[in-house]
């Protein structure tokens, strides 16, 4: 391992494809015999601290169509959290469910998960029948890893029966010195951007391309009004440059001062501080309260100039989705993914069926959907919007800030780069663009 470290921060990856596979490599991990060590608790209670592991484990076996790569960087999401807490369920029923598909598939049912669903690194070696790439080439990957073996996954491979999420839904993902992903999750890498940068925007960015831009999400237009919940955030921040990008009008919900300063740094000028408005919108554990859907609906309008909004990106789930419903425009859209508050969600539907409205469901994105919110990264378009780096050993850390939202944007995990700053290429553009890449830095 160190051997292909040292060939990579050396720039000689012509070289790569002659070191041999390591047979066992570092890994963040849970364990199958630790899956209900939290039985009882509340959510909030449960510590990813307590949960997440560094260990050496098996490197997997290569099948054809997959790549090993060796990965420099990566990053936490949401979806790290729900598999170090169990919840909602354990992922080691996706484990095992996988593993009964083939005997290729076997290999991920494991008495452990290797957990990460975002990695920028090298590609070390590839399995039979990879054309596209080689060992060598600097890569990011997408998390979508599907089959494509049913007809239904060729129009839109996200309808495919057999898609599965990354280092959530299999396992030996990018929380790792090692990797193990389907070839058609591999994209390059922008040059003009370090190991820990180019790691921290692949899910968040492509899910909120799909669920904004894309024709399978709200299909985004110009002068669009777009309420962004949690607009500073890993998902949010991606969603606030797409429509600042696209030509739509933001409305960027915050929860602080703080946050409300980063996205006004992004373009944004429409901003609600939550925390300050004091906004409520459950009375109690089972009773939500219109009134302060309308009183969130004139703030709305006041901001926009009588204005409501065409789509709302909603990712919060239950506690914000009745607020919602009710603020979208007669035929507006709410798209909505992950329900980070929770997943049962209510809301009044005479505000939905009388007003036209409409709900879309989105999740990650297709390879294509991916490849161009990754073109747009590469472009300088759109900005990676990493807050802080952790070392691997530090990630159970890394994900309890998450956990409770005491981060910003994406926290970026180094896995094999040794610090902070390496494997930029493209100087030039880099330093013309530094100011947007660092927009995030150490908030």
């Amino acid at each position: 391992m160190n051997e292909i470290r040292d060939a990579i921060l050396a720039d000689q990856l012509a070289d790569i494809g002659g070191l041999p596979v390591p047979e066992s490599y570092r890994a963040v991990l849970v364990r199958k015999d630790e899956q209900d060590m939290f039985a009882g608790m509340p959510a909030k209670e449960k510590d990813p601290r307590k949960s997440l592991h560094v260990e050496e484990v098996a490197t997997p076996e290569l099948g054809p169509g997959e790549a090993i790569v060796a990965v420099m960087a990566s990053s936490v999401n949401y979806n790290t959290v729900w598999t170090s807490i169990f919840e909602p369920v354990s992922t080691f029923g996706f484990l095992e469910r996988y593993g009964r598909q083939n005997d290729l598939t076997k290999r991920h049912d494991l008495p452990y998960h290797v957990v990460g669903s975002d990695l920028a690194g090298v590609v070390l070696k590839v399995g039979p029948g990879v054309n596209k790439w080689k060992p060598g080439d600097e890569v990011v990957a997408h998390c979508l890893s599907v089959e494509l073996e049913d007809p239904a996954g060729h129009d839109d491979t996200m309808m495919d029966p057999q898609q599965r999420i990354w280092g959530f839904e299999t396992n030996f993902g990018g929380l790792a010195e090692l990797a193990l992903v389907k070839s058609n999750q591999l994209m390059p890498k922008p040059a003009h951007l370090s190991w820990e940068e180019a790691a921290a925007p692949g899910l968040v960015n492509s899910t909120a391309y799909r669920q904004l831009v894309s024709r399978n999400g709200a299909g985004m237009k110009q002068g669009d009004v777009v309420l962004i919940w949690g607009a500073s955030g890993g998902l949010g921040s991606y969603a606030t440059q797409m429509a600042l990008n696209g030509g739509a009008i933001p409305v960027c919900v915050v929860s602080s001062p703080e946050k409300a300063a980063i996205v006004r740094s992004m373009g944004a000028e429409l901003v609600i501080d939550r925390s300050a408005e004091g906004y409520r919108f459950w009375k109690d554990e089972d009773t939500q309260d219109p009134k302060e859907w309308q009183r969130f609906g004139k703030k709305i309008r006041e901001l926009t100039g009588g204005d409501d909004v065409d789509i709302v990106f909603e990712h919060p789930g239950r506690e914000t989705f009745g607020a919602s419903v009710y603020v979208a425009k007669k035929g507006g859209t709410i798209v909505t993914c992950a329900s980070t508050s929770g997943y049962m969600h209510s809301y009044d539907n005479r505000y939905l069926w009388m007003n036209l409205k409409r709900i879309v469901g989105s999740h990650f994105a297709n390879y294509k959907e991916a490849w161009e919110a990754n073109r747009l990264i590469d472009k300088g378009l759109i900005h990676p919007t990493l807050s802080k780096t952790y070392a691997m050993d530090e990630v159970g850390q890394a994900a309890y800030d998450v956990h409770h939202n005491l981060h910003q944007g994406k926290v970026g995990v180094l896995t094999l780069s040794p610090e902070e700053g390496l494997g930029v290429k493209d100087t030039e553009k880099r330093e013309r663009l530094l100011p947007a890449i660092n927009r995030f830095r150490g908030v």
